[in-house]
């Protein structure tokens, strides 16, 4: 859900709009993750369908923090998005 508002924003042009969703289902993710027993590090296959909602959600933080110029964040999540499946950037 968070995903898909962050993406609607990003194609309407409201690129804080769409980092605060983004944000919000990272962060979301995160718990969930983090319920389930994930510990911090490791992968986070996308073949698992419950992770989508996750790696999209930082996938397009990613997006909209390069967009409003925050270079730094991007990076790091380009980086998480690495370690959690390198799948997900071929």
């Amino acid at each position: 859900m968070w995903a898909e508002l962050a993406q609607d924003a990003l194609c309407d042009g409201d690129e804080i709009a769409a980092y605060a969703y983004a944000r919000t289902g990272y962060h979301r993710g995160l718990d969930a993750l983090r319920r389930a027993g994930w510990r911090g590090q490791g992968p986070i296959p996308a073949s698992h369908a419950p992770n989508l909602g996750f790696l999209k959600a930082l996938a397009l933080l990613g997006e909209a923090s390069r967009r409003i110029g925050d270079v730094t964040e991007a990076d790091r999540v380009q980086e998480f998005l690495q370690e959690a499946d390198p799948s997900l950037l071929a």
